[in-house]
């Protein structure tokens, strides 16, 4: 057996994680899965949510007691449609430039949009032996308020944020209420990963006529004596140090032959910890597999593990790229090929509009000057000719619009001064894309793109778009494909599998999200950091912090 290994869905399988659309709802109530957060962790997909702590302090607050200062605390809360709260910090007496101990935790999912607000009081002294959780916050003076988008934190320089504190109606009015900053850090224990290459030779045939097809699961011992699977095989495998705690923790590794059934066939199982192969690594030697009988004795076998490769080494998460100056630049392209571009007079959105609002909303807030290239294709244009990659805003020049509202406006524009023609043909779009992409790298590899592709799905050009995404896999992009209307998208979703060295595809039909427990945006972006961490880590690209980026420039 040479580095064998299983595909992702099996992984997802061996440690509980594989997640189907109709059950992906409130993530923040499922429970802690550490095999299943290792699993994805390890292989840069976002796994439901990331947990984010929230540090705040003030300066200049508003002086509400006579003879002391204030004694304000912080009460925060979500507005995503229902006010929820989400935590208090402490009360610090006689202090108008607090920095609060008590920290607030959210939950960050890369797909979804949280709006945070912030109320400041200043708490009076009768109520100091009240614990803050039972504090009725009518009862106590109102120092100001901030919002904000957990998303705007997160991407500033050293994730922090500092907002002007404002009345509740909304308005700073003449008198200065201070400011808040919020600081945000990710809850993770240890960046530090093991990434090995494991070989096993001289084993049992378990196959009659065949020969076998093994595969390793590696699994963490608790304290209770049983195990937690943390991995199948890949190539390489990649450990993390906050599954295993301790690089002398010991690890069962069982090899099975793999059975279409579903019932594998244990070939043997060794006990090791991480050290101990690093040893073996070390030392260019093996250990035996051993099986025990039916009787309960353990028999020692032939077969053997090696450990061809082993290296420590940091791996970082998408936060710490986006906090240290990593854009996603958003791309948009608008298929002109059917009749789904009804603009209602009242103001409901019509299926493109929805695709473009849903994502633009989140990938916005990662692109820093917000200048989005947008076209269109499969048109007659303003001069008359049908184009596959036009500028959706009709300027010869220049593809880029101001923020998602100038997609929309350059949108329905559009639909005035382009005649709806046809075939649907999008590689050209891609290209286009993808030559960007291929440009930025030369001198900036703090890019990475975002190509949302809309399309009615009759698609004609299968061959040329699988050439342009194979092409496209080697440089930053991500593509994004949303099927609008009721054609048959089966072709379209067998052409994107499996036809790039690195996944860069995600295709969704409207249709089938509508009305189901997962939006539309949800299901495209749920890959997206993934995609993003494979990029980098493929090309060793680290999140340097921007002063030491600055000072090695200069």
């Amino acid at each position: 057996m040479g580095n064998c290994f299983s595909d992702v869905e099996g992984g997802k399988q061996a440690v509980g994680g594989v997640q189907h659309s109709s059950t992906a709802t409130n993530n923040n109530n499922v429970g802690h899965n550490d095999a299943v957060e290792f699993f994805y962790r390890s292989r840069g997909l976002q796994q439901r949510f990331t947990r984010v702590e929230l540090s705040l302090s003030a300066i200049n607050l508003q002086d509400r007691d006579i003879i002391s200062k204030s004694d304000p605390m912080v009460y925060a809360k979500n507005i995503d449609g229902k006010l929820e709260e989400l935590g208090r910090t402490e009360v610090i007496l006689n202090s108008l430039n607090p920095i609060w101990i008590e920290k607030v935790t959210v939950a960050f999912q890369f797909e979804i949009v949280l709006p945070l607000v912030f109320h400041v009081y200043d708490v009076d002294t009768k109520y100091h032996n009240i614990p803050v959780k039972k504090l009725k916050l009518k009862d106590q003076d109102f120092l100001g308020e901030a919002t904000c988008v957990l998303s705007e934190v997160l991407t500033k320089q050293n994730r922090s944020l500092t907002l002007n504190l404002r009345s509740k109606i909304g308005h700073v009015g003449l008198r200065n209420l201070g400011v808040l900053t919020i600081h945000a850090e990710e809850i993770v224990a240890s960046r530090r990963v093991v990434e090995m290459m494991l070989h096993c030779s001289y084993l049992d045939n378990k196959d009659i006529f065949s020969k076998s097809d093994p595969f390793l699961r590696i699994s963490r011992i608790v304290e209770s004596g049983g195990s937690i699977p943390i991995c199948k095989t890949e190539k390489p495998i990649c450990l993390s140090m906050q599954q295993f705690g301790s690089k002398d923790n010991p690890l069962t590794i069982e090899c099975f032959d793999f059975n279409s059934s579903g019932k594998h066939s244990l070939i043997g199982k060794l006990q090791n910890s991480v050290v101990d192969l690093e040893k073996l690594h070390e030392g260019r030697s093996g250990a035996n597999l051993t099986i025990t009988s039916h009787h309960g004795h353990k028999k020692v076998l032939k077969g053997e593990l090696r450990v061809d490769q082993f290296c420590e080494k940091e791996q970082y998460s998408f936060l710490d790229y986006v906090s240290c100056g990593f854009e996603l630049n958003f791309m948009v392209a608008v298929d002109f090929t059917d009749s789904l571009h009804y603009i209602d007079p009242s103001g409901q959105l019509n299926s493109y509009q929805k695709a473009i609002m849903e994502v633009g909303e989140v990938v916005q807030f990662y692109d820093f000057d917000r200048r989005f290239p947008a076209w269109g294709y499969g048109g007659k244009t303003f001069d008359g000719t049908i184009s596959h990659c036009f500028n959706l805003n009709g300027s010869a020049g220049s593809f880029e619009v101001e923020g998602v509202e100038g997609i929309m406006s350059a949108y329905a524009s559009a639909l005035h001064n382009v005649t709806l023609a046809g075939p649907t043909l999008f590689g050209q779009v891609i290209k286009t894309a993808a030559q960007i992409a291929s440009q930025s790298v030369s001198y900036n590899s703090k890019k990475y793109f975002v190509l949302l592709i809309i399309t009615d799905g009759v698609l004609i050009d299968l061959q040329e778009m699988k050439d342009a995404l194979v092409k496209a896999s080697d440089l930053p992009p991500s593509i994004l494909i949303v099927g609008v209307g009721g054609a048959d998208f089966g072709p379209m979703e067998s052409s994107t599998d499996h036809v790039a060295t690195r996944d860069i595809v995600q295709f969704v039909p409207m249709r089938d999200v509508h009305g189901g427990h997962i939006s539309v945006v949800q299901a495209l972006l749920e890959e997206l950091p993934g995609q993003f961490l494979t990029y980098m880590r493929c090309r060793d690209i680290k999140p340097h912090p921007l002063h030491e980026a600055q000072a090695s420039s200069s």
